[in-house]
């Protein structure tokens, strides 16, 4: 190891024990032997500039981006050197000369957000600091001396989005007041995904998914001709719905139930717990017998309506009870073949529902039907228990002459996951 490279070593081992006069007056040294030794000019420029003197700072730093003009530590310090010293287009230079030998150089895109934000528009600037957070790690592997610029980063890019949003849906008020209530949620989902702040919900299928069909949050009661009727028996259900938990409470089981060693994932906080439970009427498929000689009354209104039948998957019917101050994460279902009906029950104030970008309230006697292969999720904020009737039903727009279609598939795939190796 020659002369200079010895000192070099040394300074960087009096820079890692933070021995700053020493590593200056080794760097010197280096610059002395070696005048356009980069890695001495940066470093003796960031002395510089840890000491105010700007203008030594920029010498040094210029000299060192003149003999190394790839070396992106000094290009960065310049840029700030720049700015401090309110040289705008030297700043910006610096910048872009980071980023065009390395396009991802986080701490170029964050110099660069940062001088839009100062010299160009808000949109600009936070377009920028959205490239910022995309390049990103995750928050908890932030660089330390980067964190208060990314979580300014972010701030920013929440608060133009929210901006952008409620400007595009001022633009569309004066025609959304003619539209269906479906209709004009569309749009607003449209703005919200223009301005960032959502991205499209898609069909999610975890088992058996039907191309080509529209991902419709939730379908409108009209297109069910059994919906009147069900509701009306709304009251007689509901007694037995209050029977059920005065009598069988013990039978409302922990909805999710994972086996020891499988991997629960959002399901954690919920998982074996009757914060969340149910009580079953059919299974997969398979009528409960039992609960449903004690609610004659529910398989009543159930038989009349054209529930959904796919052998080992639907139908599905139960009470679902929701303890008070609990959320159901978000989560997809498995099959766009069928649709889920809610009939509300007992809904206790500050309870709410949302599928893909849409969000309902439950009202007892008023079903809710929906494609649960968009992503969904359920609130309860009340101190009280919520229950709703839950069922399948068939899509209604796979024809009839197609439901065979969907059987053949789901028996498919369960005997060929039997076959033999």
């Amino acid at each position: 190891m020659n002369t200079v490279d010895q000192m070099v070593a040394a300074a960087d081992r009096a820079v890692q024990a933070q021995r700053w006069v020493e590593a200056e007056q080794l760097w010197g040294d280096v610059l002395r032997l070696s005048p356009g030794h980069p890695r001495a000019l940066y470093s003796l420029g960031m002395h510089a500039f840890q000491r105010n003197d700007l203008q030594g700072a920029k010498v040094l730093l210029e000299r060192s981006r003149a003999v190394a003009p790839g070396f992106l530590p000094t290009l960065n310090a310049l840029a700030v050197v720049y700015g401090r010293l309110g040289d705008g287009p030297a700043e910006i230079d610096a910048i872009d000369a980071a980023l065009a030998i390395e396009p991802y150089f986080l701490p170029g895109l964050v110099a660069k957000a940062v001088w839009l934000e100062r010299h160009s528009t808000p949109a600009a600037a936070a377009t920028m600091y959205r490239n910022v957070m995309r390049v990103a790690p995750a928050e908890a592997n932030w660089p330390a001396t980067l964190r208060a610029q990314l979580l300014h980063a972010r701030d920013v890019v929440d608060r133009h989005a929210r901006a952008y949003e409620a400007y595009l849906n001022e633009q569309l008020a004066s025609l959304s007041g003619d539209l269906p209530a479906a209709a004009a949620e569309r749009w607003r989902e449209a703005a919200s995904i223009m301005a960032g702040r959502t991205k499209p919900y898609v069909s999610d299928s975890n088992q058996l998914g039907v191309p080509r069909l529209p991902a419709i949050p939730f379908y409108d009661r009209s297109m069910f001709p059994w919906a009147q009727e069900l509701e009306a028996s709304t009251t007689a259900i509901r007694e037995e719905l209050e029977a059920a938990l005065a009598k069988e409470r013990g039978e409302f089981a922990p909805y999710i139930a994972y086996r020891p060693g499988d991997p629960v994932n959002q399901w954690a906080e919920l998982n074996h717990s009757k914060r969340w439970s149910h009580y079953s009427l059919w299974r997969g498929g398979a009528p409960d017998e039992a609960h449903l000689a004690a609610c004659p009354k529910t398989r009543a209104a159930l038989e009349a309506v054209d529930m959904a039948s796919i052998e080992g998957l639907c139908p599905n019917a139960m009470f679902s009870a929701l303890a008070p101050h609990t959320e159901i994460p978000p989560h997809t279902g498995e099959t766009n073949a069928r649709l889920v009906v809610h009939l509300p029950l007992i809904v206790p104030p500050k309870c709410t529902y949302r599928v893909g970008f849409e969000r309902r309230e439950w009202r007892v006697g008023e079903i809710l039907v929906f494609d649960d292969t968009l992503e969904h999720m359920a609130r309860n904020d009340s101190d009280e228990i919520r229950v709703v009737l839950i069922f399948d039903i068939w899509n209604p727009l796979i024809p009839v002459a197609e439901r065979e279609m969907v059987r053949r598939l789901a028996t498919a795939a369960r005997k060929f996951a039997e076959l033999p190796a």
